[in-house]
């Protein structure tokens, strides 16, 4: 009898990027909070993150246009660019980051060693190294995503997109033997976001809504001079 492996390999149709609509995002975070739960990420506690070893696969950064009494803020969010041409991919020692068929750049936990060669690398400063073996406080142990590994002292970590929601909307999908539709797999950021200044998808789809957005005259992308190509659209101005 032939198995069906979980490697889909075989199928990279799907090229999976983000647009990021920043006349929407109003900084409420709540994308942030999203994720740390999500993804099993820490809240490492205000003492710690005045050591500057804060931990988080999404940042919403805070910008002011404009002079007094005209300012404008500007919130930007910025998870992993999952870049087509990614810096960090190429420096690791022991390839333990990796881009896979379908866009993304991957990070195998069990293999990194923590040189941190990669966070160096990233112009985006989106990967985080683990300090500590965080502890969670009673009850909230209870709320750990076992979808997702709880990473150890001493590895490098990042937004992954929520692979995790990917693997299950295509599971899904393949068992109703039919192809991952438009808003079928939505990250957790893009889930809580309020204004829906988030939205994810296949790029490879000219009929979903990340497509559409991603072709906007308003698209820009952050540091394109630098050749990253990055999965991460940005929208700004205009109509």
């Amino acid at each position: 009898m032939r198995v069906e492996s979980f490697n889909y390999s075989h199928d990279n149709s799907h090229k999976w990027g983000m647009v990021i609509d920043l006349d929407r995002c109003n900084g409420c975070g709540a994308c942030v909070m999203a994720c740390q739960a999500e993804n099993n990420v820490p809240v490492v506690g205000e003492d710690v993150a005045r050591q500057k070893r804060t931990m988080a696969w999404l940042r919403v950064e805070r910008y002011f246009e404009g002079e007094w009494p005209n300012l404008r803020v500007v919130f930007l969010p910025m998870p992993c660019q999952h870049c087509a041409n990614a810096p960090c991919e190429s420096v690791c020692p022991v390839f333990a980051t990796y881009h896979n068929p379908e866009g993304l750049n991957a990070q195998v936990y069990n293999r990194c060693i923590g040189v941190r060669f990669c966070g160096n690398n990233c112009p985006y400063g989106v990967r985080k190294f683990n300090w500590f073996d965080y502890k969670l406080e009673q009850p909230l142990e209870q709320q750990l995503n076992p979808d997702v590994t709880v990473r150890q002292r001493g590895i490098m970590e990042k937004c992954t997109f929520c692979m995790q929601r990917i693997r299950r909307g295509k599971d899904h999908a393949k068992d109703e033997g039919r192809s991952v539709m438009d808003g079928e797999v939505t990250p957790a950021c893009a889930q809580t976001c309020p204004t829906n200044a988030i939205v994810f998808g296949d790029l490879n789809d000219p009929k979903s809504r990340v497509a559409a957005l991603a072709a906007s005259k308003r698209r820009f992308r952050l540091f394109e001079d630098l050749g990253t190509e990055p999965s991460v659209i940005y929208l700004k101005g205009g109509a």
